[in-house]
């Protein structure tokens, strides 16, 4: 069963748009031709070509979701759909273009001087420049407000002092948005990779992620003129702001995943035989099919009512939390159910189900984990906050 025919088992395409359907087809047909005869590899040797960033942007998806300045201003749903099929490659490449977008990007667009939005965003949009986003530390996670980056006045300069750690495209990244402490508060910084003092160095042996760049941010005394701040920002609500809007890309992109598991699976399951017919045909096999392929139509139902929100103006943060939640998960579940019906062959990168399980783990992990985003849920559903 092929992407379009499992939508159609609920007639997805009918609420969708002209333009949301090409955006989809557009995509999809990108992580076909330049994506899927190579992850496999990428994906073993820990490789993430640089040289995609610019055929990404070519293709407007970097910052799509965003306005003017070179973004191609599409919805909140043309957003998401895109990166589920980005993610239907691999949750790297979804990963590369979330946080060149809705955190590098969206940052600067929404924090940032008229200066800094003409100098960057541009660039960024197409792909010229590669943006990483400088939030978590080797202590703190979950508990940004801990975070020890300081940043402290040196006359009309800022010195920046820290360490940033789990940074998706760091080495790659020509300019990183790093979140520090001041005495005024939490402040956000625009760190060229070319300033003194500023270094990195990438994660080596991961078992998730392999085909993405993450890395470790050191500012060793980085000296900063004052127009590197972004003046719009104070406080936690500048970076959780940004963390919100790649939660929304990850309540799509998740269920790309998880789509490719069930497409790869079916087609495995109508080839393999035994004793004497194919695995398809068993009672078992088709139960496990129906209640991942069931997950899968939930999720992808939450994630449109969540974008049309988005698209409104109506969607809160807590809301992003439950679609997160629910289809990161959900597609953690899709993705070892299927590994079962592909036995042995499932362990391989002949197919996807094994790279989209491991990936999905740090997916369930970055931009909140699980836990976080159920203490969300928790607080709204009782208007009380566990965190403290």
């Amino acid at each position: 069963m092929t992407a379009t025919e499992l939508t159609e088992l609920i007639d997805i395409d009918s609420t969708l748009s002209e333009d949301e359907r090409l955006i989809r087809k557009t995509v999809r047909e990108f992580v076909s031709r330049r994506v899927r005869p190579y992850i496999a590899e990428w994906f073993e040797e820990g490789i993430s070509p640089k040289e995609l960033a610019t055929e990404l942007g070519g293709l407007g998806l970097l910052g799509m979701h965003l306005t003017g300045y070179g973004c191609a201003g599409t919805s909140a749903v043309s957003y998401g759909l895109a990166c589920l099929e980005l993610e239907a490659g691999d949750s790297g490449l979804r990963s590369f273009v979330s946080v060149q977008g809705s955190l590098s990007m969206f940052s600067i667009w929404k924090y940032g001087s008229e200066e800094q939005k003409q100098e960057w965003l541009p660039r960024l949009a197409a792909g010229e420049a590669i943006g990483c986003f400088g939030l978590t530390e080797p202590d703190f996670g979950s508990n940004p407000a801990g975070m020890r980056t300081r940043a402290v006045r040196d006359g009309s300069d800022w010195r920046l002092t820290g360490t940033k750690m789990w940074i998706t495209n760091g080495s790659l990244a020509d300019v990183a948005t790093v979140w520090a402490r001041t005495d005024d508060g939490i402040r956000g910084f625009l760190v060229q990779r070319d300033t003194p003092g500023f270094t990195t160095s990438d994660v080596h042996h991961k078992l998730s992620l392999r085909a993405s760049t993450t890395s470790e941010l050191v500012l060793d005394d980085v000296r900063l003129p004052e127009s590197a701040m972004l003046p719009e920002a104070r406080g936690l609500s500048g970076p959780l702001g940004c963390l919100n809007e790649a939660r929304f890309g990850i309540v799509f992109g998740a269920l790309g995943a998880a789509r490719d598991c069930l497409e790869s699976t079916l087609a495995y399951a109508g080839a393999r035989e035994q004793f004497d017919r194919p695995i398809a045909g068993f009672q078992l096999t088709q139960a496990k099919l129906a209640d991942t392929a069931l997950e899968y139509y939930k999720g992808l139902l939450l994630a449109l009512h969540l974008g049309r929100k988005k698209d409104a103006g109506t969607l809160r943060p807590e809301q992003v939390s439950l679609g997160k939640l629910n289809n990161v998960r959900e597609a953690i579940a899709i993705a070892r159910t299927c590994r079962t019906i592909l036995g042995g062959s499932g362990i391989t990168t002949e197919y996807p189900v094994l790279r989209h399980a491991n990936n999905l783990e740090s997916v369930l992990t970055y931009e909140g984990t699980s836990e976080v985003h159920q203490l969300a849920i928790g607080q709204a559903l009782t208007g009380i906050s566990a965190y403290r």
